[in-house]
């Protein structure tokens, strides 16, 4: 993995295991410098056990973690240690052992500032609480950082200047985030963490699933083969198995279809969908507003509030972190009274509500099954239950677990799926990707989008919100608004850029014009992989066919000295003969197994 540049860290056959779940099994690979690697892999997969084990919060059972003498580590960690009284600017100092002008510079890319270093940093919305983690950990003079789901609420605008920050970085980096975009702007390598193995990628993640998605058509073609093999034995045995001159023969070929092995091949989650229910009620406005103010008590956070949300609409709320997005879909939801102006609700729609930390009520006790029960509609039949779990892609043995084994995204998967159990008409859904991979959370995006359940949703996520949107709600500057234009010239007009929106519909990955730019570079980059990878199995098949050619030539010799010696018996050139016969099948088989990789 880059032997032009020193080695940072190596992780060496690393293995752990919690009671019978094999998280990680033999795992290895190598950081060097300045490299810039994605972290992916579904939920649950070791993602951030792998970080745990790295930094020493958690013991490897058995390998080795190396780091480099002149290695430093920088880890965000998903946890919070903020203390009741901190502020930012002494939770900073206290931290770090920095200076109070160093603490100010670092917090000011994050725009930390005036009175923001002097406010309580419990008392800060989750973004803020990330950009004030984010700048200790810059603090500490890292070359090496680990980021462990960074994005995780922070607002479009923040995300872009972290982005900006990572690209511009000059030391390496490891980087767990389930947005795809995030990833595909900041990422030059991938590490997949898959059934306990580390795959190493020297490209893109978009080149990795292009890479991953040839490799499993390859794999179904080698497993069609092997399985027409079986057939082809299995009619042999059918035939004549019951034939007292063919029995050994039979009795031969049912050994050898034991033998025959096919790859295991899982499922992309691109191909599932989470089957969620229409509503009877997808007509006329669920709410409208009128001078609506919002807020707290007697504090306001946004006014002149005057909106209408028509029934089947699918709703991005978007803005910086503390403008009011989740104080507004509080409102909606009645977990808080409105301070001010009117606010009307049609009584026939049925309103859930998915808070960001929902999660953290969850009893850990509980197992997924009575939790998903206990969520229902009443009387709901534990078909239906069952049904749905799978959907959401909780197995039969998922839903004995006990809630506190599962993952973050295992976690809020639950809890998506407890209320999509109730039927709901209208879905209030605060963050609903956070701690999702992006494989799930696209496939949810997808599921939602071909619904015609009204959602109002606050994401981060560019691709689920380019998947499911169909109209924006922007809080900006102490109200609620509609934004007239797509999802792209909404990111254009936060990036400053003052290019015109090719479509109105605004995909953003079609104007993603910075990374449009790399795209052919990425592909030469493939192309140069694909061809190492065939002249490795090129070396490969060459290795094998001399074995071949050295065991054919032996058995052409001994069925030579049969022929001129005919009456002779040799018991053991006869033996010799059955086992070079046999190791030739054994080649013959490896030989085409290798062969299939060429294609």
């Amino acid at each position: 993995m880059g032997t032009y540049m020193s080695n940072m860290l190596q992780i060496s056959n690393v293995s752990k295991r919690y009671g019978q779940q094999v998280v990680l099994d033999d795992a290895s690979f190598c950081v060097g410098e300045k490299k810039k690697i994605a972290v992916v892999g579904r939920n649950g997969a070791g993602k951030s056990t792998l970080f745990n084990v790295i930094t020493g919060q958690e013991s490897a059972d058995s390998g080795e973690v190396v780091v480099m003498g002149a290695t430093r580590i920088g880890y965000l960690k998903q946890e919070d240690d903020f203390q009741s009284e901190d502020t930012v600017l002494s939770y900073l100092l206290r931290e770090s052992d920095c200076e109070d002008w160093q603490c100010r510079k670092i917090a000011s890319q994050f725009e930390l500032k005036d009175e923001k270093l002097e406010s309580l940093v419990t008392s800060l919305s989750g973004g803020y609480q990330m950009r004030v983690k984010l700048s200790l950990m810059l603090l500490k003079d890292p070359n090496l950082i680990l980021l462990d789901e960074p994005t995780n609420y922070l607002d479009l605008s923040t995300m872009l200047l972290l982005e900006k920050f990572l690209i511009n970085y000059r030391g390496a980096y490891l980087i767990i985030s389930h947005d795809r975009r995030f990833i595909a702007n900041t990422c030059q390598e991938v590490v997949e963490i898959d059934r306990g193995r580390a795959n190493y990628f020297p490209n893109t993640l978009e080149m990795y699933f292009k890479y991953k998605k040839e490799r499993q058509l390859a794999d179904m073609k080698f497993n069609k083969k092997q399985e027409q093999k079986k057939e082809h034995l299995q009619k042999f045995i059918d035939r004549f198995g019951a034939k007292a001159s063919k029995a050994a023969q039979a009795k031969s070929k049912a050994k050898a279809i034991e033998k025959i092995e096919t790859v295991d091949i899982d499922e992309p989650l691109s191909n599932v969908r989470m089957r969620i229910a229409n509503t009877k009620n997808d007509h006329g406005f669920v709410w409208r507003s009128e001078d609506l103010t919002i807020g707290y008590g007697e504090k306001e956070i946004a006014r002149d509030i005057s909106i209408d949300i028509e029934a089947s609409s699918h709703i991005a709320v978007l803005g910086d972190n503390g403008q009011g997005k989740s104080t507004f879909l509080k409102t909606l939801a009645k977990a808080i009274e409105p301070v001010g102006g009117e606010l009307r609700k049609q009584d026939k729609f049925k309103v859930a509500y998915y808070a960001q930390h929902v999660t953290a009520d969850l009893d850990p006790s509980e197992s997924v099954f009575k939790y998903l029960e206990r969520s229902a509609d009443h009387n709901c039949p534990d078909e239906e239950i069952y049904k749905l779990a799978a959907n959401f892609l909780f197995t039969d043995d998922d839903l004995a677990k006990p809630i506190s084994v599962l993952s973050g995204g295992e976690k809020s998967r639950l809890c998506l799926a407890g209320i999509l159990l109730n039927h709901n008409d209208v879905l209030l859904l605060d963050e609903p990707t956070n701690h999702l991979d992006f494989e799930t959370a696209e496939v949810l995006a997808h599921s939602l989008a071909q619904t015609n359940v009204t959602i109002l949703f606050i994401s981060h996520d560019r691709t689920f919100i380019n998947i499911l949107a169909d109209r924006i709600l922007e809080v900006k500057d102490e109200t609620v608004r509609t934004f007239y234009g797509g999802f792209s010239d909404y990111v254009e007009s936060l990036a400053g850029k003052e290019t015109e929106s090719k479509d109105g519909g605004g995909s953003f990955d079609s104007d993603d014009s910075a990374q449009d730019l790399r795209e052919s570079e990425k592909e030469k980059e493939y192309r140069k992989f694909i061809f190492e990878e065939k002249k490795k199995v090129k070396r490969e098949l060459g290795k094998i066919e001399k074995v071949l050619n050295k065991l054919k030539n032996e058995q052409d010799i001994i069925t030579r000295q049969f022929a001129e010696n005919p009456t002779v018996v040799d018991p053991e050139l006869s033996k010799r003969l059955g086992e070079v016969e046999e190791e030739i099948k054994k080649v013959e088989d490896a030989w085409m197994e290798v062969s299939d990789r060429m294609k």
